[in-house]
């Protein structure tokens, strides 16, 4: 062979390369193009936000499989033998790829059964060690939540398919048990009726279900009173956080103690 066919044959695979690599750069740029419009599109008709979310990653994962395989058919290989290839490797891409479909299908689940919406706040698995959070998006194959600290954290949607989820802001309403204790000494019904009227003071607190107090456990020094009352979700830490340091002043104010912990000890 020739130094002159060794370059024409250079030239010819050359000038397909680059033509490919031409059409990877138009079509990214194309992709980023469509997407922009696609969001805008699932803004304006106001479709739910966790399945404009799914859509727009499902539409940007077909676009560029689109890309690559022009860029590829434009290079010189032909669909029909990347398709064959793609045949004979079902099995060892399947088995590389099985995470990445479970997780795919994890994502479909999530968008037909809609355990979780954007927006929501949730806890994944009820455990102590659970992930708190708002959610972000439901992509096609993670979730993503924003935590109280503002951190963002990204699960597997297989592994959220597979565990307990705790939806806080599905129902509107949240009810809070908060418990106080109190000296021996103190008159029962006394606690009782300052503690309810401390809740009741609280106008962000529902009168439907009306807040309740009881007398809910004898403790080795301390009599304890649970106050359980409902509250919406917006306001469920500010009531929290408030009517720990009301009750305090209720009880303070009408001269009703809360004893430290305190242990007789008997020397024989």
């Amino acid at each position: 062979m020739k130094w002159n066919d060794l370059f024409d044959i250079f030239q010819k695979q050359g000038l397909k390369l680059l033509s490919g690599l031409l059409v990877l750069a138009v079509g990214s740029f194309l992709v980023r193009w469509l997407l922009k419009i696609s969001r805008r599109y699932i803004e304006k008709i106001k479709i739910d936000p966790t399945l404009g979310s799914f859509l727009n990653n499902l539409i940007r994962l077909l676009l560029y499989l689109i890309v690559i395989l022009t860029a590829a058919n434009v290079m010189g290989i032909p669909l029909t033998s990347i398709i064959t290839l793609i045949g004979t490797a079902g099995v060892a891409i399947s088995l590389a790829l099985q995470g990445a479909l479970s997780n795919l299908v994890g994502g479909a689940m999530l968008l037909l059964l809609k355990p979780i919406k954007v927006g929501e706040y949730v806890k994944i698995n009820d455990a102590d060690s659970g992930i708190e959070g708002t959610v972000k998006s439901v992509g096609s194959f993670y979730t993503e939540l924003v935590m109280p600290d503002n951190r963002r954290i990204s699960i597997p949607n297989s592994s959220l398919t597979n565990t307990p989820i705790i939806n806080f802001s599905r129902e509107g309403t949240r009810r809070q048990d908060l418990t106080f204790s109190v000296s021996y000494t103190a008159d029962i019904d006394h606690v009782l009726s300052t503690l309810r009227a401390a809740a009741e003071d609280d106008k962000r607190i529902l009168r439907d279900p009306a807040p309740v107090v009881y007398l809910s456990e004898h403790k080795d020094s301390s009599l304890a009173f649970l106050v359980r009352f409902w509250c919406r979700n917006e306001d469920y830490w500010d009531i929290r956080y408030d009517m720990m340091k009301n009750a305090k002043k209720a009880l303070d104010k009408a001269g009703i103690e809360i004893p430290y912990p305190q242990m007789d000890v008997h020397i024989k």
